[in-house]
């Protein structure tokens, strides 16, 4: 019985032991982790090295993983991501944006091919977010791209409309979802889910410029040059720099009935500016020339 007792305090002696010593490695590895936080932002590859020693320490702590990620995700290595992310869903599956993080990584890495089995990939991680986050919107959106890649088209369609039934006054959305509709030959449906962007966004939000100018280019398709002339206008009320714009825009005021000539000149001379005597000469070589012989025409002989 003496001998007995003695084995018995002996295992509970080491047993304190071992755990005294995992509850120090658990608590280096927060010190670590929390080192690696503090020179994140300046020096990710510091971070990632302190990270890195702490998952050592700790190989159990999903939450290191996931910093470990987040620092990786700021030098743009999208396999160190994914795999990272990878080790964190082992351990807590449950976490539904570990699981978005990586389908991200994973589409990161896919853009670099442009393959559709590259995207893939990318289902799986978006599928699983889903499953436990059901209300997180980024993961429809994104699952809807992923979708779009693979040539399924339908459920593209259906996902980047959950993403907006999930997030509706996120404009990026509308413009994901009507650019597809309109891709695949539904424009009324497209113009539906611009109009609705119009209604809900701020008239001044920049990012309503992709709203306007794919409504204008239904208006063009409709052959309704005043609606779209109103649309490119409205673009360029939120963006006046981009030269394509411009471009569009002048063209659009030269084929109103009657022309609207001194402001097809003034868009077009803003034009031939910007991308006719630049580096971008190449680039728009087709619209320079139609915008040089749109000035010609509109100036009348012996200009």
């Amino acid at each position: 019985m003496k001998f007995a007792a003695i084995a018995l305090a002996a295992g509970l002696a080491f047993t304190t032991l071992a755990t005294s010593g995992c509850s120090r490695h658990r608590q280096e590895a927060i010190i670590l982790a929390n080192q690696g936080d503090n020179v994140v932002d300046l020096d990710p590859n510091a971070a990632i090295e302190k990270y890195e020693q702490a998952t050592q320490l700790d190989p159990a702590n999903h939450h290191i993983f996931y910093k470990l990620a987040k620092a990786y995700k700021k030098k743009e290595s999208w396999d160190k991501v994914a795999t990272t992310l990878s080790r964190a869903t082992d351990i807590a599956p449950s976490y539904a944006n570990y699981w978005f993080e990586r389908g991200w990584a994973l589409e990161k890495m896919a853009e670099k091919t442009k393959q559709p089995a590259q995207y893939e990939d990318c289902k799986d991680p978006y599928k699983k977010c889903i499953e436990h986050d059901p209300h997180k919107d980024e993961c429809y959106a994104r699952l809807g791209v992923a979708m779009l890649w693979t040539d399924d088209e339908q459920q593209a369609l259906n996902n980047l409309t959950k993403a907006i039934e999930h997030r509706p006054d996120n404009i990026d959305y509308y413009t994901r979802l009507a650019d597809l509709y309109i891709r695949l030959g539904y424009e009324d449906e497209g113009g539906k889910v611009l109009k609705a962007a119009k209604e809900m966004a701020d008239p001044k939000d920049k990012r309503l410029y992709n709203v306007h100018t794919l409504l204008a280019g239904i208006h063009r398709d409709h052959h309704d040059v005043e609606k779209m002339v109103a649309e490119l206008e409205a673009a360029k009320s939120v963006n006046q720099d981009d030269a394509g714009l411009l471009f569009n825009l002048g063209m659009a005021y030269s084929k109103l009935t009657p022309p609207k000539k001194a402001e097809a000149l003034q868009m077009l001379k803003g034009f031939t500016a910007r991308a006719c005597r630049s580096a971008k000469s190449q680039r728009y070589k087709r619209e320079c020339e139609q915008a040089n012989s749109t000035q010609q025409r509109l100036k009348g002989p012996g200009s």
